[in-house]
């Protein structure tokens, strides 16, 4: 979970100017401070619960969750428009793939933290109706009786259903986890189509 938050971070950085919500170092370091006061107050497994770790997770998963929203609409208004960030191929890859790749880890974080109360509640006790429902959970005989999922189990979600533009192994069944899930859906088919259509344009 940290690995892929200092990704994130380190994707702002590569951004162009425009497409960013606050100057370069500005959502880094904010993101950055909530990490590290997150790891002071939970080192290693995150199983500590408590109202302000939560509240700080929350926060850090909402700064990913914005900034990544207002990147895309940057490049969608930059491609519709013909923008400099998307004038060329090389450009348009680099920035579509980056922004692409920002809004997998926003929404793999957004899942590893509102799935069952978080992961420091999950770490105690599953829910006994999950909000998202893993092959693990609906069978118990894919997995062993203390199997919890992992950061890992949200990233590759957040990956397959940016991908697949649908749910694969993964079943969303809390309200939230279906408007996320297909909020998500759409971005990516919005980033990718105009991408691909940007580029073809370029090309040709």
């Amino acid at each position: 979970m940290a690995a892929a938050v200092v990704t994130a971070m380190v994707l702002t950085v590569l951004l162009p100017d425009d497409l960013r919500l606050a100057p370069r170092w500005v959502l880094p370091a904010v993101e950055g401070l909530l990490l590290l006061a997150l790891i002071a107050g939970d080192p290693g497994r995150i199983d500590r619960r408590s109202a302000a770790l939560r509240t700080l997770s929350i926060a850090l998963v909402g700064v990913l969750a914005l900034s990544a929203v207002w990147s895309t609409v940057q490049l969608v208004d930059d491609i519709l428009h013909g923008g400099q960030e998307t004038s060329s191929a090389v450009s348009l890859l680099q920035t579509g793939g980056t922004v692409w790749t920002g809004t997998v880890l926003a929404f793999s974080l957004l899942y590893f933290e509102l799935d069952g109360g978080g992961p420091a509640a999950r770490a105690h006790r599953l829910p006994g109706a999950p909000a998202l429902a893993f092959p693990q959970q609906v069978d118990p005989r894919l997995g062993s009786a203390d199997w919890r999922p992992y950061f890992i189990d949200y990233l590759y979600l957040g990956l397959t259903n940016a991908t697949a533009f649908s749910p694969t192994d993964v079943m969303p069944l809390a309200p939230w986890a279906k408007i996320a899930m297909g909020i998500q859906s759409l971005v990516s088919l919005l980033i990718l189509g105009l991408v691909v259509a940007r580029a073809v344009n370029v090309l040709a």
